[in-house]
């Protein structure tokens, strides 16, 4: 007699139909709930797994109340003459059901694990969201949701109790294999009833193998391949074609508006630590955004950038405003023209560095595509003449390249739009102190050639002062400072100041006569030249501008005596107590940087006597600053 294979049908077609529902419905919810943080988002999640935590027999009893005749789908349908129940139509629907929420939560896990600012770069590069979701999100999630549709058309093809509640056990209708077994078990056919329990098992074990060598084979062919655009612009090398000055100079300098130039910026933003709330204006060039860690500088570049919402104010960018609270205008990030270089650099990983570079420029014929990558891989060092022998620079994946390289290629990239303004959010905070330096410069040289805004966020004020002409100082999630370098530096207004931009040493002070200050908690009078503030409150001096000398007799120079050193490789920091010697290492009033060298000429001498501090007169050599 030949066997009845009707079940076996029934729960492939049910099962795959329902799977190919739920994965276009699970990753939809996902990506819906990825960046929801409303206050309904734990009831919501609670709906969506549920039928995974209930018992099929309530799901199934849920869902003949609802698609029953008494059921408010159910009468609605009754209308056009159809019902559901004991349909296959009633099998899809609870296979749709109880195989959701492993989709759902895969789909979910999958795109969590995605590092967020790979989506944010992408809309600042000029990416739609829909461009975001199918060319970054759903690429690096492929492993994850092929495993939440092995997972789910698994749990599909096993289910039972919500079946045959809505659906029954109508042989060559809705009788799947699962209903075959039961049925058999229970008429005591145990012959028939493992035959169908082998064939799911069968069928549900080697899927979840074959998922498991697919995503090997995927991660080795991902590593491995290199196509496109990448093959177009090796071949454009290899046949020896250069790009003409003239095409280089069309793609190099932006087209920026002639109406009312420059950033204004006038923000706030309540944060859970401290409130945002800075305003400023940047022209042409490179302003520093200096500020100690939560001051509020990434936040203020986010916001910018549009990956971040202020809560009020305005962003107005050459006279298209970006962001006005008053006039509900928030353009998107990929329609602002501002490009983000973020800490880690946020390459695409799935991406070549040529793919990168190429990423935002898809409005771009191919032809001016490689034209662009190969003159930006060239104004980075990175061309076919820098390459080592092996694969081109182009045709490698991130993972392939040094953290200098992937900032580099980050910096190509960002440039790569032409952005009115480039917003570089600490970028050298992952690298080394010696590929710091070398990436300094290659950063200026490439800076340079740009005439846009750059806005260049640091905590380390020495690469500020290097890098950048103007700078504005953060603290608080204010702008307490905002001036030249050399001015802030040599004149802060305010002890905040004086301390983000590197003095150690602070007294308060007292007016004693027109040229004369007193430092109070020092228990020293100093002489200075420069103006005293009508206000002043304090009185401090950097550390490498205080001067040893054997001159007990030289103006603004005073007996002190050593409570203990702290060494570097280059200097000696001298922690110093005047008047009086130390009762410990920790009872010191300032602290002196000195070379070593000139450490060893003075470190025998008798401190009390003959090596006073000479703190000699403000702004002439060095030395006091009036707060």
């Amino acid at each position: 007699m030949q066997p009845d294979l009707s079940p076996l049908w029934i729960s492939l077609k049910v099962a795959g139909t329902a799977t190919v529902v739920t994965f276009l419905m699970g990753i939809s919810a996902a990506y819906a709930m990825l960046g929801y943080r409303g206050r309904w988002k734990s009831l919501i999640e609670g709906v969506l797994i549920a039928p995974l935590v209930l018992p099929p027999t309530v799901v199934g009893f849920l869902l003949l109340l609802l698609f029953g005749k008494n059921g408010f789908l159910g009468q609605w349908m009754q209308q056009f003459d159809f019902t559901i129940v004991f349909t296959w139509y009633a099998a899809v629907i609870t296979a749709i059901v109880v195989s959701f929420p492993l989709m759902y939560r895969t789909a979910l896990g999958a795109f969590e694990q995605v590092d967020s600012s790979l989506l944010q770069v992408a809309r600042t590069l000029g990416a739609s969201e829909r461009r975001v979701f199918f060319q970054i999100l759903l690429p690096l999630t492929i492993p994850g949701l092929v495993a939440g549709v092995t997972l789910a058309f698994a749990r599909a093809l096993g289910e039972f109790g919500a079946t045959l509640m809505l659906a029954g056990n109508i042989p060559g209708q809705t009788q799947t294999m699962p209903m075959a077994i039961y049925f058999a078990v229970e008429a005591g056919a145990m012959q028939e009833a493992w035959l169908w329990a082998i064939v799911i098992m069968a069928i549900s074990l080697s899927g979840l193998m074959i998922v498991n060598l697919w995503q090997q084979h995927y991660e080795r062919k991902r590593q491995r391949s290199s196509t496109g655009l990448v093959e177009a612009y090796e071949s454009i090398n290899r046949g020896g074609k250069q790009t003409e000055p003239a095409q280089l100079q069309r793609w190099t300098k932006p087209q920026l508006p002639q109406t009312p130039t420059g950033l204004h910026v006038e923000i706030e933003k309540q944060l859970s630590n401290f409130q945002l709330d800075t305003a400023f204006t940047a022209q042409q060039g490179n302003l520093g955004i200096l500020g100690g860690s939560g001051s509020g500088k990434s936040m203020t570049l986010r916001c910018i950038a549009g990956v971040e919402t202020p809560t009020r104010g305005r962003i107005v960018l050459n006279g298209r405003t970006l962001f006005d609270a008053g006039q509900c205008i928030n353009l998107p990030s990929h329609q602002r023209r501002v490009s983000l270089v973020f800490q880690n650099y946020a390459l695409f990983p799935h991406m070549t560095v040529a793919q990168n570079i190429a990423f935002g420029l898809q409005h771009l014929p191919k032809a001016s595509r490689r034209q662009r990558i190969s003159q930006l891989l060239t104004l980075i060092q990175m061309s076919e003449l820098d390459t080592p022998e092996g694969v081109s620079f182009a045709a490698r994946y991130p993972y392939q390249l040094s953290g200098g390289q992937q900032q580099r290629v980050a910096l190509a990239r960002a440039l790569a739009t032409e952005p009115e303004v480039l917003l570089l959010d600490e970028p050298f905070s992952a690298l080394d102190t010696h590929l710091r330096s070398q990436m300094e410069r290659q950063l200026l040289e490439t800076l340079s050639t740009y005439h846009g805004i750059t806005l260049f966020v640091t905590h380390n004020l020495e690469e500020a002062y290097r890098i950048c002409e103007t700078l504005m100082v953060m603290s608080g999630g204010r702008a307490i400072a905002y001036d030249s370098k050399h001015h802030i530096f040599e004149h802060p207004k305010t002890v905040r100041v004086a301390q983000l931009t590197g003095c150690k040493n602070f007294s308060h002070a007292v007016v004693q006569g027109a040229n004369s200050v007193r430092a109070i908690d020092w228990g020293i009078t100093l002489q200075v030249l420069e103006a005293i503030p009508d206000r002043l409150t304090n009185i401090g001096i950097r550390a490498h501008q205080i001067r040893i000398t054997a001159r007990p007799d030289a103006d603004n120079t005073y007996p002190c005596w050593l409570a203990a050193t702290s060494e570097t490789p280059h200097r000696m920091t001298l922690f110093l107590k005047f008047n009086a010697p130390p009762t410990s290492a920790q009872d010191y009033h300032v602290q002196a940087e000195v070379f070593k060298e000139k450490w060893h000429t003075i470190k025998d001498q008798p401190f009390a006597l003959v090596c006073p501090v000479g703190c000699r007169s403000p702004y002439v050599d060095g030395g006091l600053i009036l707060v």
